[in-house]
């Protein structure tokens, strides 16, 4: 199939976000108009006010990129907004887009959603054969919804919508705040804060065994808006770089690019997650699509726009 982005309109639902803001810049580059609005003026946790925006604006696509995210220690604390705030934007926004009938849309799930001890590399048939990691499991079963009702709407109405489950991703735009980051930001913050007060050494959480996939968002948004354009099916497409590495080689990475000389030290007593997520990249391969941006420049990238960020601040 191929879905033509000239001339169209395209709602990216959370454009202030790290995904959202790379479609944004990635949507740019093509012939289409871009719609957003801030999180002020419309709360995607409320129905009436996403069915209002929708049929006023009625867009020709959606991309659902909006979400509440964060690391394990957010979700832990938080398993109330991160189940019932995530449930509550992917069901309005889907409800009211089927009311204004638009008939195109691409919702962004999470690797998450795939078992704790998912064979690897994973395919995207794992989904639901077996049990979810426990440190993410509310997020999890929010995205997990998500897509169900994206094949819902598929199977008894018709509608064109899609699923895309992107791997773990990085780069400009990212949550830099300690308490809720993911695993980039958190070592690059540590990293460059042992750095600047001499210290000679930096403390790993868990022992830096388990094996992660990283992507740059911008490959993600570019992947984004391949499949926004070439692929329509009731099952979800994993969206990965397919290669990974151990949580303490990346903090080895980032400790080079960042430029720390000191130690590495592990936290035992912090949890390590799931052992393994590498996503099977076979079926976007088939698509056309590969990832363009090395781990390391993409790194050296992301430090550069975290120190300009940090200076700002």
């Amino acid at each position: 199939m191929h879905f033509d982005l000239q001339g169209k309109t395209i709602w990216i639902a959370g454009h202030g976000g790290m995904v959202g803001s790379a479609l944004v810049r990635r949507l740019a580059r093509e012939d289409c108009h871009t719609l957003t609005v801030d999180r002020a003026t419309l709360d995607l946790r409320r129905q009436s006010e996403v069915e209002a925006f929708l049929r006023a604006s009625r867009p020709d696509a959606i991309v659902l990129a909006a979400a509440k995210v964060g690391g394990i220690l957010a979700n832990q604390r938080q398993p109330v907004d991160f189940l019932l705030d995530n449930l509550q934007i992917e069901t309005n926004v889907m409800a009211a887009a089927h009311e204004a009938g638009v008939d195109r849309l691409l919702f962004l799930g999470s690797s998450c959603i795939y078992p704790r001890l998912a064979p690897q590399p994973i395919g995207e048939e794992a989904l639901l054969s077996g049990p979810l990691e426990p440190t993410n499991q509310w997020y999890a079963l929010a995205k997990i919804a998500g897509l169900k009702l994206a094949e819902a709407y598929r199977a008894q109405y018709g509608r064109d919508y899609i699923s895309a489950m992107p791997t773990n991703l990085y780069g400009p735009g990212d949550n830099l705040d300690p308490y809720s980051s993911h695993v980039v930001p958190a070592l690059m913050k540590k990293a460059h804060e042992a750095r600047l007060c001499g210290k000679q050494s930096m403390i790993l959480w868990g022992t830096g065994s388990p094996r992660r996939e990283f992507l740059h968002v911008d490959d993600c948004a570019d992947a984004l808006v391949h499949i926004l354009q070439h692929y329509s099916d009731a099952e979800h497409i994993n969206v990965g770089s397919g290669n990974d590495l151990t949580i303490l080689a990346l903090a080895e990475m980032i400790c080079d690019v960042v430029g720390f000389l000191g130690s590495i030290e592990h936290d035992l007593s912090k949890p390590d997650g799931t052992p393994q997520k590498l996503m099977g990249a076979n079926k976007i391969s088939a698509l056309g699509w590969r990832p363009a941006i090395p781990l390391r420049e993409g790194l050296a990238q992301t430090y550069a726009w975290f120190t300009a960020q940090q200076e700002l601040a």
